[in-house]
């Protein structure tokens, strides 16, 4: 099978599984209990006649599926959201003064990215460093520290970390404690603006790359622990190639192979939103914005960045397959 015709194959099924994903996105949060009419608008006073109009305005007057009471069978909830969703439109938000989903979403992705993507390369880059340095170093006590570390990081709860450094870094650096700008700070300047944004991007940056890193470390010492363990490592080694020469020539590249996967994994699940650390530290984001949405029961808000959470993911496993024929050849399908 070439690539071309099993890339196709691969988007095929991407394309298939997030189809299902809406279909079950759409009929999860129609289980959930409670009016969002009246959670949307958070008044116990509401009379019926107010009740039917918000219903019948947000199209939750409709059947569910199919349309038995005659008309059309397909004017239903279901048939009308594929059709929104088809032309980009996710829906009107019951809470935040009727805004479009679309826009709710991506600003809060935004500033999710703006959060997400530095803390992800540090701890990329400073996990496979450490995974390889620990690796090479197999049995010293700087393998023993690194692992150490490693657990630490990766074991400690969310939360707990990001209340930690928040306290520290409030207390001894006078780093902001939550939010995204500082309320009534001068903004003269473009300058001034970024300067505030990044200094309160600090602290949960930091929390998430700590998180990320150790996972990444230890993953990467195994896999490259287990590529000096193969023979053509031997022969590397008898060739009399240096230590740096066969972990550049032949032992990274074959090592990456089980971090793509994490990183194309945690890149999917990262962008719905670092939920634990956004809620810590107050970051406007789509983990902040999730959990309003659920308080609130927001249906439009919660469908619109669950899908998002899952063709997030379903698109990055794509293109770490793909990645994965990049760098392994011999990746193929009978």
């Amino acid at each position: 099978m070439t690539r071309g015709s099993l890339f196709l194959r691969k988007a095929l099924w991407a394309a298939v599984t997030i189809f299902v994903v809406i279909t079950f996105n759409f009929f999860l949060f129609r289980v959930l209990p409670g009016d969002p009419a009246k959670a949307g608008i958070k008044d116990p006073r509401l009379s019926p006649q107010t009740v039917a109009a918000l219903q019948q305005r947000f199209g939750l007057d409709k059947p569910v599926l199919f349309n038995t009471a005659g008309g059309n069978p397909f004017d239903t909830q279901y048939f009308r959201y594929l059709g929104a969703l088809a032309q980009g439109d996710l829906g009107t938000s019951y809470s935040y003064k009727n805004r479009n989903v679309t826009d709710l979403l991506g600003t809060a992705m935004v500033n999710t990215l703006w959060l997400v993507l530095p803390a992800e390369v540090l701890a990329i880059f400073f996990g496979v460093l450490l995974g390889l340095v620990a690796a090479w170093r197999r049995g010293t006590k700087l393998d023993v520290s690194a692992l150490m570390f490693a657990l630490f990081t990766w074991a400690l709860p969310t939360f707990f970390l990001g209340i930690l450094l928040l306290f520290g870094g409030s207390r001894y650096l006078g780093l902001p404690t939550g939010g995204r700008i500082t309320i009534g700070a001068d903004h003269a300047t473009f300058f001034a603006a970024a300067g505030d944004v990044l200094r309160h991007l600090i602290l949960p940056t930091l929390t998430f790359a700590l998180v990320l890193l150790g996972e990444y470390m230890l993953i990467m010492r195994s896999s490259v622990v287990e590529v000096f363990s193969e023979d053509y490592i031997l022969t590397a080694k008898a060739k009399g190639l240096t230590t740096f020469q066969i972990i550049r020539r032949h032992g990274f590249r074959n090592a990456m192979l089980p971090i793509v996967t994490l990183i194309a994994l945690n890149l999917g699940f990262t962008v719905s939103g670092a939920i634990q650390v956004e809620t810590v530290f107050s970051w406007p984001g789509l983990g902040k914005l999730t959990v309003d949405a659920v308080a609130q029961r927001d249906y439009p808000v919660l469908q619109g960045a669950f899908l998002l959470l899952a063709v997030s993911v379903v698109l990055a496993n794509l293109i770490a397959e793909l990645v994965y024929l990049r760098l392994d050849p011999r990746v193929t399908e009978s």
